[in-house]
């Protein structure tokens, strides 16, 4: 894998484009033949739609960069950089650490991956406690339940 000296942010996904910008994007793909149009030109457009706020925007970009990745060998460093961001953006965790656990094979060394790999494991750490905490939550809700139940039989 090539190695580029700057990435965005996963901050930098958030700063959504115009919509003017976007289309510009989506026709210069168009206008080089949709999904012959150039890698460069695709990329663009995946990136931009990745930083919408849309979702169906944001996985189309997904799927853009998979395709890119599967086919243009030299660009799966950069693929899998910004298909980390989108799965995080969408809050598909799973993928997302597949993708930057990856990356970070190929450069341990990357302090940008470094960062998002260490910001998708900790959101992966907080949503795991908060799914455990609305567990236990519900058990105790049952439980509650159960007890008040039970003593009202009793009576």
């Amino acid at each position: 894998m090539s190695h580029i000296d700057y990435l965005p942010t996963l901050q930098d996904a958030n700063e959504s484009l115009l919509p003017q910008q976007l289309e510009i994007l989506r026709q210069q793909v168009i206008n080089e033949g949709g999904d012959d149009a150039t890698i460069q030109s695709r990329f663009n457009y995946a990136w931009g739609l990745i930083k919408s706020n849309y979702l169906n925007n944001e996985r189309l970009g997904i799927k853009i960069l998979t395709d890119i990745y599967k086919e243009s060998p030299n660009r799966r460093r950069e693929c899998l950089y910004y298909l980390t961001i989108g799965c995080y953006k969408i809050n598909e965790f799973t993928m997302a650490k597949r993708y930057v656990d990856t990356l970070y094979e190929h450069e341990p060394h990357n302090k940008q991956v470094q960062i998002l790999k260490q910001m998708v494991e900790d959101k992966i750490q907080r949503e795991t406690v908060k799914g455990i905490a609305i567990g236990a939550g519900i058990i105790a809700g049952v439980a509650t339940v159960v007890g008040i139940v039970s003593r009202l039989r009793k009576k």
